[in-house]
């Protein structure tokens, strides 16, 4: 791709992840579950925003898993074990602009069946 088509995705992208944002706040009762995923790994963290604190984060590239549909499973089952040792059950999803589809919708998916609610 050109550097004009990537320039105006990242541009889109942050126009997405801002208009989420405006609208979503974590608090420790319910905490803001942001994910970021680059082109080889995914991550995850559980923030609360109004002490701006870090609850639990789990990191694919730490784990040796790419970011594809069936490894992301294996990243959310083992989140869903850490969230569940910190008393975490109830999340806000923040896509962090990323649409909601492919490995964003299967890490959501994973994470409901391994009983996190969002």
């Amino acid at each position: 791709m050109t550097d004009k088509i990537i320039k105006k995705k990242r541009i889109l992208r942050n126009k997405r992840k801002l208009s989420i944002r405006s609208r979503i706040v974590g608090t420790i009762a319910i905490p803001r579950l942001s994910i970021f995923r680059s082109n080889r790994y995914f991550y995850a963290q559980v923030i609360d925003d109004v002490k701006g604190v870090t609850l639990a984060s789990v990191d694919g590239k730490k784990m040796g898993l790419k970011n594809n549909k069936e490894e992301v499973k294996k990243i959310a089952q083992s989140f869903a074990e850490l969230l569940k040792k910190a008393h975490i059950t109830k999340v806000v999803f923040d896509r962090n602009g990323y649409l909601y589809h492919g490995v964003v919708a299967s890490f959501a998916d994973s994470l409901r069946e391994n009983g996190i609610s969002f």
